[in-house]
């Protein structure tokens, strides 16, 4: 986006009244943000959902005040913008119609044909939340996906910290402007975060992050990723509303259950209680719904030297070396699993290394 045309941008944003789903309007029946606001006042009436109140907004002189102080910042500091009509904007974003029209972004994010999830739940963080995330995160590593989470305390920072321990992009999405961290003691983190990934936010320098803001934030989390995972949540835990969010997108939703009488676990369980949610009980639910394969160009997986099947994996592996190439289904029916058992089972042989996948959902000993 040229600086002519992201300064008309950000002026049409600061029009009162005029949000994301209006200004793509005015963008679509215009062509330009220039044009928008060099637009006649009949013209601008003639668009449904404009009257008088708005039109008066348009002839506000201070929008370009606040458009240029704005774009002395985005240049000083390096932040980069992504118009949601630019090739580099999260594809699934483009497809929201409240998406945000404009994503200021800092780090080095690469999100083209990426798998991505985002990971949500309670700031009160358990052991338990904790080491389900470990686990989870530690089994979708050879896939290399892309991390995406609110950067607030509990889940969040840990989905984040588990991340980077194991070299996989992250992103946090944040209910301010990028010339501040919050919360202040996960700045130790952010130049990590920077050098593969970063952060992304709607917000403009001015501003702070205010309570209404993390709503608008977990509308980004949720349509930008293709499944949204909730590790742990009160009754009326704060990620809840972003898993709502994501099926309103149309998006997965997983859940991870708990005991009943865990707190931390009761928005989980009403999640799929109420059919809002996938049970997540490994990695291997995910995949498997999701229609994951482990592909080409992602980390591979060193096979041991000694490599130790239990029976069950043993099993299969006996079983595929004499059938050869075979359908997860097909494996499942002569090995006498569920699915749900064999997915885990050939996920598992797979960081083993002793089969692969194939196109089609087909496996094959090594």
């Amino acid at each position: 986006m040229s600086e002519e045309n992201l300064f008309y941008a950000l002026a049409l944003l600061r029009v009162e009244g005029v949000g994301d789903i209006m200004a793509k309007k005015l963008l679509s029946h215009f062509g330009t943000a220039e044009n928008v606001l060099n637009a006649k006042s009949s013209q601008l009436a003639a668009i449904d959902g404009i009257g008088t109140v708005l039109l008066k907004n348009f002839k506000d002189k201070t929008i370009f005040e606040k458009a240029k102080q704005e774009l002395d910042f985005i240049q000083k500091n390096d932040i980069e913008v992504l118009s949601f009509q630019d090739d580099k904007y999260p594809d699934r974003l483009k497809h929201c119609i409240d998406g945000p029209v404009l994503l200021f972004s800092s780090g080095n994010i690469d999100l083209k044909n990426r798998k991505i999830i985002s990971i949500v739940g309670t700031r009160q963080i358990t052991s338990y939340g904790t080491e389900f995330c470990r686990k989870l995160i530690e089994d979708l590593a050879p896939l290399d996906p892309i991390i995406v989470s609110g950067f607030a305390y509990g889940v969040d920072i840990v989905a984040h910290q588990l991340a980077m321990d194991h070299d996989l992009q992250t992103i946090g999405v944040v209910a301010h402007g990028l010339n501040q961290i919050y919360p202040k003691p996960h700045k130790k983190y952010v130049a990590k975060m920077e050098q593969n990934g970063g952060f992304m936010t709607e917000f403009w320098s001015t501003s702070n992050p205010d309570k209404e803001n993390f709503v608008r934030r977990n509308r980004i989390v949720a349509g930008m990723t293709e499944a949204t995972i909730v590790i742990e949540s009160a009754d009326r835990g704060g990620s809840l509303i972003t898993a709502n969010m994501a099926n309103d997108y149309n998006r997965d939703v997983f859940a991870v259950p708990g005991r009943t009488t865990d707190k931390y676990s009761q928005g989980c369980n009403n999640l799929i209680k109420t059919q809002k949610a996938n049970v997540l009980t490994s990695a291997a639910d995910l995949i498997y719904i999701l229609n994951w394969d482990i592909e080409k160009e992602n980390k591979p997986v060193q096979k041991q030297l000694f490599v130790t099947l239990d029976e069950d994996e043993q099993k299969v592996y006996d079983y595929l070396l004499k059938a050869g190439k075979e359908l997860m289904d097909i494996i499942a029916l002569h090995c006498d699993f569920p699915i749900y058992r064999i997915s885990g089972l050939l996920l598992n042989m797979e960081l083993k290394g002793v089969i692969r996948p194939l196109p089609g959902k087909m496996f094959e000993a090594i």
